[in-house]
């Protein structure tokens, strides 16, 4: 592995990885996709410029793009098979391993804010459901009606898919807001039937400290219950200091099975890999035999940022402790101010 006695603040987003549609829309619709991602890193770069800790900075990225109805986390979140959200979130500490997972909750505004206050609390490491909303709520939570993270625009994506499921008379589950361009919703960059959902971020601060978090509405249709690599620690999420801190987006059984996210780690910490080259690895060799399509956002002990996808697009950004905040979406982008 290697070290660094010096260091460079930084903050890495990703709202989602999948493939193009730059052709069907419209230079206007592409930048509203680049100003929310600017927008959510100028809002975290606050926090690290004024010296907080990794993991308030990771979760403060996070709680904005749950803010945001253009990606699948918070409101917006897509639909399980039953209509309802199910929504998984996870923050982890790198200083000393600290994390909190928490799966399959509908009432808890920022499911990555419950995260941290349950990694804060130091009790269990993973929740579930009702009691973790319970927990959610008694730790000051903001709670809101089910409702309030729908959107017209994900309610016609689950019917689109319950309907070819009718018509083809099997089960689908669609990655992230799958069929939205088949629906009248605005398009967006990345074709939403072939998108892997979810947001992340990973933090190295002013201290030296790392953190990772992620958060997610699944996949629409899912069977209620189903719990993908998001809030996994090893899988979606994982941060250790002076090694690496990651966040996942893709296939989450593929990146379950793959532990995707520990895998970076161990190659930087065992093999002495860099982070780019954990990341390329993992992403391009480790995970297609598994069908994980999708990708990833990692940064090392050092600052160096790696944001990796198989995909033919990913949404992606950073941002150091001071100047622009750096956004891209296709393979094929520089990062570049919005």
């Amino acid at each position: 592995m290697t070290t660094s006695t010096t260091f460079r603040p930084v903050i890495a987003i990703h709202g989602g990885a999948g493939t193009i549609t730059r052709a069907s829309i419209t230079p206007a619709q592409q930048q509203a996709y680049r100003d929310a991602l600017r927008d959510v890193l100028q809002g975290a770069q606050q926090k690290l410029a004024a010296g907080a800790p990794a993991e308030e900075v990771a979760v403060e990225a996070v709680r904005l793009l749950e803010e945001c109805p253009l990606f699948n986390a918070g409101r917006g979140a897509v639909f399980t098979a039953d209509a309802t959200h199910e929504m998984d979130a996870c923050v982890m500490r790198g200083r000393d391993l600290a994390c909190g997972s928490l799966a399959g909750i509908s009432t808890v505004r920022n499911p990555v804010r419950a995260a941290l206050a349950l990694m804060e609390a130091g009790g269990p490491v993973f929740m579930i459901g009702e009691a973790a909303e319970h927990f959610a709520q008694a730790q000051g939570c903001e709670m809101v009606a089910a409702d309030w993270f729908s959107t017209e625009q994900r309610l016609a994506q689950l019917r689109t898919v319950q309907a070819a499921a009718l018509a083809s008379g099997r089960e689908q589950m669609a990655l992230d807001h799958t069929a939205q361009s088949q629906t009248q919703a605005p398009a967006a960059p990345l074709d939403e039937r072939k998108k892997m959902g979810t947001v992340g971020a990973v933090v190295l601060d002013v201290h030296g400290h790392l953190a990772a978090a992620t958060s997610t509405g699944g996949l629409t249709n899912k069977k209620p219950g189903r719990v993908g690599d998001s809030p996994v620690i090893g899988a979606g999420t994982y941060a250790k200091n002076a090694v690496v801190a990651v966040s996942c987006t893709g296939v989450g059984e593929a990146f379950i099975r793959g532990s995707a996210a520990h895998t970076v780690a161990a190659r930087i910490e065992l093999l002495g890999e860099s982070v780019a080259q954990a990341t390329a690895e993992v992403i391009h060799r480790v995970l297609p035999p598994l069908g994980g399509d999708g990708g990833l956002i990692a940064v090392g002990a050092d600052g160096e940022v790696s944001l990796c996808f198989n995909s033919e697009g990913m949404y992606r950004g950073q941002i150091g402790i001071d100047g622009d905040a750096l956004v891209a979406i296709y393979a094929n982008d520089a990062l570049a101010p919005a």
